[in-house]
């Protein structure tokens, strides 16, 4: 038999729910606050309350004492229980509801007094006061108990002393009166206890809401793994909110976007500046995976809205896959020159072999001979003129390409460029890219012919890429150096749009500039200009002077 399981046992404390608890703990505080403001006005209210009993007593005693009879009748009689003073005294006490009104001579000896067993006698109380001449408010015991007293000096018809009046109102009519009062108090308090209650059931409904009826330490272990998941995956994230500005960027975000966290709570364009990218986060250009480059990364962003106004943008890095998918398109056309090389090369072996076969060894000889020299001229031209072998080496395998592609490619006449390139791999870049925009351009048009120009001015290098193409509008002029922006359709392995903004953007880190415009005849007409592409010349030792002239011919001759 399996064994019995424990029992449950009862756990006591604050429930998980963040709902519960923000209800359970308004409720406390406003079941406090009432209970408070209860006790902090019942406090001064039994003050209060025998202020006043004890200011009527007084108030009664010195209406009696204001009776000029009294004091005459005082002073002529004596204290008896049928007596004129006795029978006025009663009269204002029932008037009144006091519990006593008691007139006395100087002596101390009532005169009056509800218990007429009690007139003759002296009051148990001491009336000095009240007979220097003072009025007196107090709480004090007697002989009917507790009460609330008032006493006040008696005075005959020539302002004289004769005795004093003493008022008391029983103490338990004060005490009743309060706990009249409480009541009514309770009843104010679970009012508005009851409202506070209301508007925390309602404040926490509200908060259930918006944190889905999660635990505290639901919230507190979701915020844990966001932040570990942020700062872990290798996607940028860039939070923002209604108002357009950065509340949040993971690790990758910054390394993408090439900012730190200085830049939370600072807007898009205080952040990034004026671009595509700029635009693209904060929702100026709509889409999806859209392609943008902050700096020399190409990136891929996603921008998705949140529920309070704000957004949520993802970045992707493409500028390997990018550069993959170049160094493909750069194999493929490699691949399609070889191919044709082969084509050509067997077709000329083919010829040779007829011109062996047939014993015409000279037409053989020459014919090899035009073959080999076609080839030999072409690099000799390219290498002539271009002194940088990257270059060299990338026009002679784009003249093979355009070849094949029925483009004629030339090297203008003007062309010239020592080998001092400060970046050769970024002029390469730059050359290739508008050689193949150009060669797409042309390819299968009549007469189809592109032609670049290098010229080298100082350390300013200016390039020049022309095509007999259809050429671009002149409202397209600037767009096309924009991020994704492209009028081909796109292959299969990457995005268009790509090629002529890296062209801008690394003319524009060099401090120069690309822009295009119409060439004579029609087509188009690509301008690069790099004003600090080439480095500073060396300067070489001058061998004009005589005594150079005469060292170095001793030199020559030993």
């Amino acid at each position: 038999m399996s064994p019995t399981p424990p029992a449950r046992r009862l756990r006591l404390g604050l429930p998980r729910r963040m709902f519960a608890q923000v209800l359970l703990m308004q409720v406390a505080i406003a079941a406090g606050v009432a209970v408070l403001a209860t006790g902090l006005f019942l406090a001064p209210l039994s003050d209060q309350l025998d202020d006043q009993a004890m200011r009527r007593a007084l108030s009664i005693a010195q209406t009696t004492a204001a009776q000029p009879q009294i004091a005459e009748d005082l002073v002529s009689t004596r204290a008896t229980a049928d007596g004129p003073v006795q029978r006025e005294a009663e009269r204002i006490r029932k008037a009144t509801r006091a519990e006593y009104v008691v007139v006395m001579n100087r002596g101390g000896v009532r005169w009056s007094h509800p218990t007429p067993g009690e007139i003759g006698r002296v009051v148990s109380t001491d009336p000095g006061q009240a007979l220097a001449g003072h009025e007196v408010m107090q709480i004090d015991d007697g002989t009917l108990g507790r009460s609330a007293r008032g006493k006040v000096p008696l005075r005959d018809g020539d302002g004289k002393i004769v005795g004093a009046v003493s008022v008391g109102i029983a103490y338990d009519s004060v005490r009743a009166r309060l706990l009249h009062a409480i009541p009514g108090l309770l009843a104010y308090a679970g009012g508005a206890l009851a409202v506070g209650a209301l508007a925390a059931w309602l404040i926490s409904r509200r908060v259930q809401r918006q944190t889905r009826d999660l635990a505290f330490s639901d919230i507190s272990a979701l915020l844990a793994e966001r932040e570990a998941m942020l700062h872990g995956i290798r996607e940028g994230v860039v939070a923002l909110d209604r108002g357009g500005r950065i509340r949040l960027l993971n690790d990758e975000a910054q390394r993408l976007l090439g900012i730190g966290d200085e830049a939370v709570g600072r807007s898009l364009d205080e952040a990034l500046g004026e671009g595509r990218t700029t635009d693209v986060l904060a929702g100026r250009v709509t889409g999806t995976d859209l392609l943008t480059v902050r700096g020399q990364r190409v990136l891929i962003a996603n921008r998705m809205p949140t529920d309070d106004g704000g957004a949520v943008a993802t970045l992707r890095d493409r500028t390997e896959l990018e550069q993959l998918g170049r160094e493909l398109d750069s194999t493929r056309g490699l691949i399609d020159a070889l191919r044709a090389q082969d084509h050509e090369h067997a077709n000329r072996m083919h010829t040779l072999l007829g011109l062996l076969e047939l014993e015409m060894y000279d037409d053989a000889v020459e014919f090899v001979g035009e073959v080999v020299g076609d080839h030999r001229a072409t690099a000799e031209q390219v290498t002539e003129k271009i002194q940088d072998p990257l270059l060299a080496a990338l026009l002679v395998g784009k003249a093979t390409v355009a070849a094949e592609r029925g483009v004629a490619l030339h090297l203008s006449d003007r062309t010239r460029l020592p080998d001092r390139l400060v970046d050769p791999s970024g002029l390469v870049t730059i050359v290739g890219n508008l050689v193949d925009n150009a060669l797409d351009a042309v390819a299968g048009t009549p007469h189809a012919r592109v032609e670049v120009e290098l010229r080298a001015e100082g350390r300013t290098a200016t390039l020049r890429v022309r095509d007999t193409g259809p050429g671009i509008p002149e409202e397209h002029r600037e767009l096309i150096f924009t991020e994704g922006w492209s009028t081909k359709k796109p292959p299969a392995h990457r995005e268009r749009g790509i090629g002529l903004s890296l062209v801008r953007r690394l003319a524009e880190r060099q401090g120069g500039s690309a822009t295009v415009d119409e060439a004579a005849g029609g087509g188009a007409e690509f301008t690069v200009v790099l004003p600090e592409a080439l480095a500073e010349p060396e300067l070489e030792p001058a061998l004009s002077s005589p005594s150079a002239a005469q060292s170095t011919a001793e030199e020559e001759s030993r």
